[in-house]
């Protein structure tokens, strides 16, 4: 049974990109029963048990034997050495689209459970979703509750489908589609954006793969991620002042990145930086579009900003703020998504120096008693990098679970360093703790 990809899903393939997600845990864990929650989910979501295969000229979803579909797989290990394994390990080709792990400490009572996704069936918001319903399904075994849809049993024999995003969209005039592509070719093309330079030599970077799991491709490096966290009382006073100043916590962070991104270029005047901000779909459709819904239903909004060494990052966020406002309130969102298939031959349209994408507030997994979990994360992670390409864009995953923010910032080893990334994540918190250490304003005094 096959399920066509729309021209926007197959882009995706090429990419051969995952959302990892990640859960720390302490206490006890009834593998069977973790076991058994996840054949419940991917029993209800049929995309989790396909491959992708050739179908024409483009590509389709083709459903998995019982005996090839995804299984939860349980292993004894180190949670750091598990993380970095299952962070570098590709979805095997021509396999599950999906991947469930379960790796507990030798000794006690420490756990990691990693469940990666590839982005051609999820996005951001789907892939928590998921996430999270794995755990309510465990939690409903455990506790002896009654799920709907948690019977066993063999899939179904006729797989419901979800429609492409694309297919969703509102109907609109292809002449005003093809007119905001061209106006988006001519911004890029008067508007160039610069990006930063990798700091490993393209020499130095063979032979860089080393470690547990750590298995980039050609062996030229590994991916690796850099974390930046805030406790729940720092990211109630960021959002507090995002508040105060009339911009959105998403805006604060883009400034924080663009300003880091900008010392780590020639100069001191202005240069044109991109900053790349994936926009959400589901809720701008009619009807919206549920998170659980295992379909990719994001699109991109691309600005283009002249940033010097002294630019103001309140400033700066306001005038993040302020252009992705107006872009999410019209139709650009719709549009953007229409010319995705573009994308490949004009690579420019989604070219930007910093790459910021954000969940917002998201609850974390609901566990039973005697289980806790101790940190949630999410994480991007694809498997075609390119270091002979000498720069690319910088990326920033930011999510806050439970009401603690974390910016996650992946790397190929290739490109950059460890230490460039540490950097540059510590310049990011200064950047935000400017924000934090923000006054008060001074209210009016009345004539």
């Amino acid at each position: 049974m096959h399920r066509a990809l729309c021209p926007v899903e197959a882009l995706y393939v090429g990419q051969r990109s995952r959302a990892v997600l990640s859960t720390s845990l302490r206490g006890h864990i009834d593998a069977e029963a973790l076991s058994a929650a996840f054949d419940a989910v991917t029993r209800a979501h049929p995309s989790l048990r396909t491959r992708i295969v050739p179908d024409g000229g483009g590509f389709a979803l083709s459903l998995l034997d019982e005996g090839e579909r995804p299984r939860l797989t349980t292993r004894t290990g180190l949670a750091e050495d598990a993380y970095a394994a299952e962070l570098n390990t590709p979805l095997a080709l021509g396999g599950p689209l999906s991947r469930a792990v379960l790796v507990s400490a030798p000794e006690g009572d420490g756990h990691l459970f990693v469940l990666s996704v590839d982005h051609t069936i999820t996005d951001g918001h789907s892939s928590i979703a998921l996430h999270n319903e794995i755990w309510d399904r465990y939690r409903a075994l455990v506790e002896g509750e009654e799920m709907p849809g948690a019977a066993a049993g063999a899939p179904d024999a006729e797989p419901h489908w979800p429609e492409p995003v694309s297919r969703l969209l509102p109907a609109a005039d292809p002449a005003e589609t093809a007119g905001y592509l061209e106006g988006r070719i001519e911004e890029s093309r008067r508007h160039p954006v610069e990006l930063v330079p990798y700091d490993v030599p393209p020499a130095a970077a063979t032979g860089a793969a080393s470690g547990p799991g750590r298995t980039g491709a050609a062996g030229d490096g590994h991916i690796e991620v850099c974390r930046l966290t805030l406790d729940e009382e720092r990211t109630t006073r960021l959002r507090h002042t995002a508040r105060r100043a009339g911009v959105s916590v998403h805006a604060l962070v883009c400034a924080a990145l663009l300003a880091a991104a900008r010392r780590r270029l020639p100069g001191d005047g202005p240069r044109t930086l991109g900053c790349l901000s994936p926009v959400d779909l589901r809720s701008r459709l009619t009807p919206p579009l549920p998170a659980a819904v295992m379909v990719p239903a994001v699109t991109t909004h691309l600005q283009t900003l002249d940033v010097s060494t002294e630019a103001d990052p309140t400033t700066l966020a306001r005038t993040v703020h302020a252009r992705l406002g107006d872009f999410v309130a019209g139709a650009g969102p719709h549009h953007e998504m229409r010319i995705t298939p573009e994308i490949p031959g004009r690579p420019t349209l989604q070219l930007a120096t910093v790459i910021a994408t954000n969940m917002g507030v998201v609850r974390g997994p609901r566990l039973p008693a005697g289980l806790r979990a101790t940190d949630v994360r999410l994480v991007p992670a694809r498997e075609q990098y390119f270091p002979q390409a000498g720069r690319s864009p910088l990326m920033a995953c930011v999510v806050s679970f439970e009401g603690r923010l974390a910016i996650e910032f992946p790397h190929f080893t290739a490109c950059f360093s460890p230490s460039f990334t540490e950097a540059f994540r510590d310049e990011v918190r200064a950047g935000l703790a400017t924000f934090l250490d923000a006054p008060e304003p001074v209210p009016a005094r009345a004539s």
